[in-house]
């Protein structure tokens, strides 16, 4: 069957699209696979103990049948949305109403919503553009435009550091913003290095946005003050041109696909009225279990003593897994500042990160292969291909299991390449 130029470019294969296939089937799988490469987060058990009390609480007062009886508007639940902007005020003063917040179901589609309002073939015959100023950024910005060739990004600045570890920092030097550019957009702390932009970072962005009057973007989908999967200290940041994006998804909440978007009301009212059009209006699950959380402040105790310090342990002990199994001096792992994942360098791999990751899912392992986060990165680096994204966050069996299978089979690749 023929398709339109549109069901061409969304039914080809892409890197989310296999992620999320993967994590499908690592859900299923059992213990068949060994499932270290989607962004589910993990089972803790105070977070869903938690949740099963408050949804338990809403079903013996009727609201969740109330929730599911009834649409919202296209910006999403009243409710919800006065009490973000109430706890971002009393947190930073930020001076927020409700015209500054919609919720979107999840962020990837924000993200949708944003790139092409921002981005893409304008009625003046131009052409914009959404620039990433520090590559690599997550998979699923890739292919979140209808129209082609939309995104630029630029390469880092990489540090090498102690104990196997390396950084990305933006090369500001490299970073030029020119007349065909939309948006500047980055993740913090980023999917999938776990990098955290610095503060002088974020600033000189945002500085750079506003002199070329573009927004500046910031994914905050695992960062503070919820779920605050973050271990350096920063200070979260907003104005009249930055749209910030979270999610409950990380907090504990990826099946309700909620996504958070606090911006200008003239980007807000644009992306309510794409909401109304293309999804009538965003789930109200995930906001009325939330509300109570949201209200009290509790979300913040829970992040900060709950969840942040599980990611933190979990994110050390799988390093030290990873320092101990892979015998190779050419490995580095990005310094864990945030997020779910490890991001693992393999300096020289023998063969490509798409090969190792089809290695490795023979033998039960799923990872993610880091050739899918650099959109659009023109540039012909091999650093793309000696790259993967693991996440930490599972089981602790789960993750030495992988982990094992990972190193033998980077130590042999090596071994059998020095050979020759």
């Amino acid at each position: 069957m023929p398709y339109s130029i549109f069901g061409n470019k969304f039914t080809r294969h892409s890197g989310i699209t296999e992620l999320m296939d993967d994590l499908n089937k690592g859900v299923k799988g059992g213990d068949d696979i060994l499932m270290l490469g989607g962004g589910n987060p993990a089972a803790i058990p105070e977070i869903q103990d938690r949740l099963t009390a408050l949804m338990q609480e809403l079903l013996d007062q009727g609201k969740l049948v109330d929730t599911l009886a009834n649409y919202d508007g296209p910006k999403g639940k009243d409710t919800f949305i006065t009490s973000i902007a109430h706890l971002f005020n009393d947190l930073y003063g930020w001076n927020l109403t409700a015209d500054n917040i919609m919720l979107t179901n999840g962020s990837q589609n924000a993200f949708f919503y944003l790139f092409n309002l921002l981005a893409g073939n304008f009625s003046s015959g131009k052409k914009r553009k959404i620039l990433f100023p520090l590559a690599p950024e997550y998979i699923g910005y890739a292919d979140a435009s209808v129209s082609e060739d939309v995104f630029v990004a630029v390469r880092p600045k990489i540090t090498e550091l102690e104990n196997q570890q390396f950084k990305y920092n933006i090369d500001f030097d490299a970073l030029k913003i020119t007349e065909n550019i939309g948006a500047i957009c980055v993740s913090r702390p980023t999917n999938p290095t776990g990098n955290v932009l610095t503060d002088l970072e974020i600033s000189k962005l945002d500085a750079l946005a506003k002199q070329h009057n573009i927004p500046l973007i910031i994914d905050n989908a695992y960062g503070t003050p919820f779920p605050n999967i973050i271990f350096e200290e920063v200070k979260p940041h907003f104005n009249d041109n930055t749209i910030l994006c979270l999610s409950l998804s990380k907090f504990g909440l990826p099946g309700a696909r909620c996504g958070i978007v606090i911006a200008n009301p003239t980007i807000i009212k644009a992306m309510s009225n794409l909401s109304g059009i293309m999804a009538l209006s965003p789930g109200g699950i995930g906001p009325e279990i939330a509300l109570p959380l949201i209200k009290s402040k509790e979300i913040i105790t829970l992040s900060n003593n709950v969840i942040k310090p599980f990611y933190q342990q979990k994110s050390q002990v799988a390093i030290e897994l990873l320092r101990q199994k892979i015998c190779n001096k050419n490995f580095r792992i990005h310094k864990a500042e945030g997020a779910l994942f490890l991001w693992l360098w393999f300096k020289d791999l023998p063969i490509s990160s798409s090969e190792l990751y089809k290695k490795l899912k023979e033998k039960g392992v799923i990872v993610v292969s880091g050739h899918y986060f650099f959109p659009g990165l023109e540039q012909d680096w091999p650093h793309t291909q000696e790259c993967i994204r693991l996440n930490y966050a599972q089981d602790a069996t789960v993750v030495e299991r992988g982990i094992d299978i990972l190193a033998k089979t980077v130590n042999e690749l090596y071994d059998n390449n020095m050979s020759y």
